[in-house]
């Protein structure tokens, strides 16, 4: 199985046909897709400015859209390296109960689903560095909030799982991501508990 970085020299080889080029782009989601695959496709696709089914798009859009998801990947790389040495040091210091952040992080280590949202179609604006850049404070500040860690939105709605068990956590009806709950003040969460998903976007 190729690497990131192999399929990323294959997205910016010029002697490759753009579908092959399209295809290693799509590849290397499968090593990192903040939002989770479909909807980091999408944002890419949207912001470099080609159709998600677009089967030969313009190769400089696809390595500009390279480009983003390496500038992502790299920051997430470097917090993976201090968390773990962080980790390192509380260990021997004998902390061992792991906290809010510790749970965080097991669940989107890997680099995927690290900011998951709502909808394929339904993602954050900004740059990926950015989305992570402001995820990544929130939790390290460790203080609940009212409002999304990415947008600063104060509306939620609660997003049910896919085979209609409880609900599964509020997503911000303005940029879409599912923000994790203990990053959320529980005001946040009551109000976000009493309007389906559903609802909320189409009233958004």
């Amino acid at each position: 199985m190729a690497s990131f970085r192999a399929l990323a020299e294959q997205v910016r080889n010029p002697r490759l046909v753009t579908v092959r080029r399209r295809t290693a782009l799509r590849k290397c989601l499968e090593r990192f897709a903040p939002y989770g695959h479909r909807a980091t496709w999408h944002h890419l696709c949207t912001r470099a400015g080609f159709a998600t089914q677009d089967r030969d798009p313009d190769p400089a859009r696809l390595v500009a859209a390279l480009a983003e998801l390496e500038e992502a990947r790299a920051l997430w790389l470097a917090y993976e390296e201090e968390f773990a040495a962080r980790r390192r040091r509380e260990k021997h210091d004998g902390i061992r109960q792991p906290g809010t952040l510790d749970a965080w992080h097991r669940r989107t280590w890997g680099g995927y689903d690290i900011v998951p949202c709502a909808s394929p179609q339904r993602h954050p604006a900004a740059r990926l560095s950015e989305v992570l850049h402001r995820m990544i404070a929130a939790m390290e500040a460790g203080r609940p909030r009212r409002d999304c860690p990415v947008c600063g939105c104060t509306r939620f709605a609660w997003v049910p799982s896919p085979d209609g068990d409880p609900a599964t956590g509020p997503a911000c009806r303005d940029c879409g991501v599912l923000a994790p709950t203990a990053v959320l003040a529980p005001e946040a969460l009551h109000t976000a508990a009493g309007l389906p998903l559903a609802n909320a976007f189409a009233a958004a």
